[in-house]
């Protein structure tokens, strides 16, 4: 077994430290099942697919079944349409340094 060392900025870091985490997973684990799935050509045929299938066999992609999943209520997001609506626009935050 080899050791490497990884760098990368601080924010990288700290996003792979919470996702590993959210795993349930040491950064070791987390980095590994990453590099193994980037790299086992066998998963898939076309790129789409063979992406979602090594971060599937890395544990790293939650399924969704589209077919299952509920319409919200129409009133709902109306509702939640004019509530955004109402906000601080981006461009002030963003010029007061927020």
């Amino acid at each position: 077994m080899q050791q490497i060392t990884w760098r990368a900025d601080e924010q990288l870091v700290a996003r792979v430290k919470m996702s590993a985490r959210e795993q349930s997973l040491s950064m070791n684990e987390y980095l590994t099942r990453i590099a193994q799935a980037a790299t086992d050509p066998s998963l898939s045929s076309n790129a789409i697919d063979e992406i979602r299938s090594r971060l599937r066999l890395a544990g790293l992609l939650s399924d969704f079944d589209a077919r299952s999943a509920q319409r919200p209520d129409a009133d709902a997001v109306a509702a939640a349409r004019r509530r955004a609506g109402r906000g601080t626009p981006l461009s002030e935050l963003v010029r007061t340094n927020r």
